[in-house]
């Protein structure tokens, strides 16, 4: 029997775009399918839109691999494609004194990771670059930027397109199973309905990979990863920004903390605050600000809470709860759950946006070995 299409990738975010380029670029017959209207409607249009330069993540880590990798590469394509972004660098501040060794610690990671431009600055220094700021050192990485998410999704499936690729819209996957001809088998909602086979499948479906993976029968040798969300909470600054580049706090375990990024059109907001949720739930609770004011204010004691004003709200997929060890990215082939032919990506969050590129490089080598 022969599938109706060889490789189909799940959810038109940032990185099943990125991942469905990949796999066209280098032979494959390519469907996405998204259950929504338009492509990236949740975690890829719900972030900070930063490029990490890979200054936190544990060395040797897939987080640190493809973080560094992959920031080289969406900036190579961002030129290349017209996509704006700017190399706005940033600043990661000491606030305390006690604080001091923790910089040290990140920068000799972000040094085994392979980033070697980062330049240790005084308080003095640092405020000479942004007099709003208060700290008592920081650290700058000039490889750090923004990026126009959007544009770049726009770009990626234009690139899917021209490759014969196909993005199809409104399109659910309710269920998947494989049969004994070795072919996955979508049960599809909306208005197609109906089902779909492919010879290749690539879950990349972001807050909702767990439960679409659950649908296939792994048999004991495999537990699909847990996905639990945290939400985020963005305050938009009204009036000029008072810093030029983005300020980053020192991280908490996996959450960096409120930090203040400036955008392409150079607006300043400040976040994400983090809220460990049951279920998907995008409402904006503005009074939970009050708790983070004298958080921003130890970096930034000028700030005016009357300038600050709900934005957005995003959801992160994190395959950890509040307390435990952070895991690496699940990048998930044969070698995991004995199917052929299958990826399972879980866990893709921060910096997943930055690593999108690197990791579709990854999955297209997967699946051609």
């Amino acid at each position: 029997m022969t599938a109706d299409i060889q490789t189909i990738v799940v959810g038109a975010g940032v990185v099943g775009l990125a991942t469905a380029r990949a796999l066209a670029l280098s032979g494959h017959e390519v469907m996405v399918l998204e259950q929504h209207d338009l492509i990236g409607s949740e975690i890829s249009s719900r972030n900070s839109e930063v490029i990490h330069a890979g200054l936190y993540y544990p060395t040797g880590s897939l987080r640190a691999k493809l973080c560094v990798r992959g920031k080289n590469m969406l900036y190579d394509f961002a030129r290349e494609n017209g996509v704006g972004y700017s190399v706005i660098t940033k600043l990661l501040v000491a606030t305390s004194g006690t604080q001091l060794p923790k910089l040290k610690a990140i920068a000799e990671t972000a040094h085994n990771n392979g980033v070697t431009d980062l330049q240790a600055l005084s308080a003095s220094q640092a405020k000479l670059l942004e007099p709003e700021l208060k700290c008592e050192a920081a650290l700058l990485s000039p490889s750090t930027g923004i990026i126009d998410s959007h544009g770049l999704m726009v770009a990626l499936e234009g690139h899917i397109t021209t490759c014969g690729g196909q993005v199809v819209l409104e399109t659910p996957v309710k269920a998947i199973s494989r049969g004994g001809n070795g072919l996955f088998t979508l049960d599809l909602g909306g208005d197609a309905g109906g089902t779909i086979t492919c010879q290749n499948l690539v879950l990349s479906a972001g807050l909702h990979v767990s439960k679409l993976a659950r649908t296939l029968n792994f048999g004991d040798r495999y537990i699909v990863p847990e996905t639990y969300f945290a939400k985020g909470q963005y305050y938009a600054l009204s009036g000029p920004s008072p810093f030029k580049r983005h300020i980053y706090p020192m991280p908490d375990g996996a959450w960096l903390g409120l930090h203040a990024t400036v955008d392409l059109g150079g607006r300043c907001k400040f976040g994400p605050d983090i809220e460990w949720i049951p279920a998907i739930d995008y409402s904006f609770e503005a009074s939970k600000i009050d708790k983070f004011l004298d958080f921003i204010r130890t970096y930034y004691p000028a700030l005016d809470p009357s300038r600050l004003h709900a934005d957005y709200t995003g959801i992160r997929p994190k395959l950890y709860r509040d307390g435990e060890p952070v895991p690496d990215f699940r990048i998930d082939g044969a070698e995991c759950h004995g199917l052929v032919g299958l990826i399972i990506l879980a866990g893709i969050e921060s910096p997943g946006l930055t690593s999108s590129l690197a990791i579709g490089g990854l999955v297209a080598s997967m699946l051609q070995s």
